[in-house]
């Protein structure tokens, strides 16, 4: 299999997330180190049915390491669901002699991978890249750790006229279907409760609860996951407003700013090992592999695993949630 591979591509897709870029320079750096010519592919698997594909080069990828967001672009791709469009995809990599193919991404670019891998025979390995950190078969993805950090700054900084006018925030963030990020973010940032998809919650507890805190005077600080079932923040607000509760809540909605921002050392050195890792792992005849982190290892499994409904780890962080909340 080694002598095979002469030049890779690499792209990523689906949502950015921080850490892509030094993701980028490490396939790209190990790539040159073993004497194959790397690739970058623009705009996701859009770049790849549209030939927007680009030799990279060692400085290309100098000074990138420290920046969110990803040099290559990234996209949502509804074409390469269609066979034609794939097709188109694989001939333009053939055409170029490129051999293999790096996917960045989350579910979503596994998804799409997998089946360009065992449609075309192509060797693809996937590296998890989502701020969700909703991928089965790695303990971390890429980006993860940096919109925990930019959460917990916005909450302190929300945390501040909270307090000044003892009020109730909902701040919502982001995690598609999952409420890793939320259950995280609510047990650093010391929430007095966290809303998640996971977890069914009696909402007449949660109006009690913050009844209490307005009663007495004090603010709170309460996570909400967008994909919790309560519909997020605004629909909780207008559940807790029809008890009357509306002059002391307010509602934060962090949005995009998650997504941003310079990565952090654990994106930083997990970005990087992935991208070697991968690299390391087609020359030694690996396909439709996905690389990960699991008990602080590198491991690689089947892009398949990915597929599967990530279990939430360190559920009792819910009760070191709920526990230090009780005045």
């Amino acid at each position: 299999m080694a002598s095979k591979i002469r030049n890779i591509a690499v792209l990523t897709s689906g949502g950015d997330a921080p850490g892509m870029n030094a993701c980028i320079r490490a396939v790209v750096r190990a790539a040159i180190y073993h004497g194959i010519t790397p690739y970058g592919v623009y705009d996701g698997f859009n770049g790849l049915i549209n030939n927007d594909i680009k030799e990279l080069g060692y400085f290309d990828v100098s000074n990138i390491l420290q920046n969110g967001g990803t040099i290559l672009a990234t996209a949502r791709c509804k074409e390469f669901h269609d066979v034609a469009f794939r097709e188109k995809a694989h001939q333009n990599l053939k055409d170029r002699n490129i051999d293999a193919l790096i996917t960045i991404g989350g579910d979503g670019t596994f998804m799409g991978a997998r089946i360009f891998s065992k449609e075309f025979g192509y060797p693809v390995i996937g590296i998890p890249g989502t701020i969700d950190n909703d991928i089965n078969g790695t303990d971390y993805s890429i980006g993860f750790d940096t919109a925990l950090n930019t959460i917990i700054n916005s909450v302190d900084n929300i945390r501040d006229t909270a307090a000044s006018h003892h009020r109730i925030f909902l701040v919502e963030v982001m995690g598609n279907n999952s409420g890793v990020l939320a259950l995280y973010a609510a047990a650093a940032s010391g929430a007095r409760e966290v809303f998640m998809p996971e977890k069914k919650e009696d909402l007449n507890e949660i109006r009690d609860k913050v009844k209490q805190a307005i009663d007495a005077n004090r603010s709170s600080i309460i996570i909400v996951s967008e994909g919790d079932e309560v519909g997020g923040a605004k629909e909780l607000y207008k559940f807790l407003a029809s008890h009357h509760m509306e002059e002391k809540i307010r509602v934060s909605v962090l949005g995009h700013i998650q997504r941003g921002g310079r990565p952090t050392f654990r994106d930083r050195l997990n970005a990087t090992l992935f991208g070697e890792k991968a690299v390391t792992a087609l020359l030694k005849g690996s396909s439709n592999v996905m690389v990960g982190i699991q008990n602080g290892e590198l491991c690689l499994n089947d892009i398949l695993v990915s597929q599967e409904a990530k279990p939430i780890q360190n559920m009792d962080y819910l009760k070191l949630i709920r526990k230090l909340s009780v005045y």
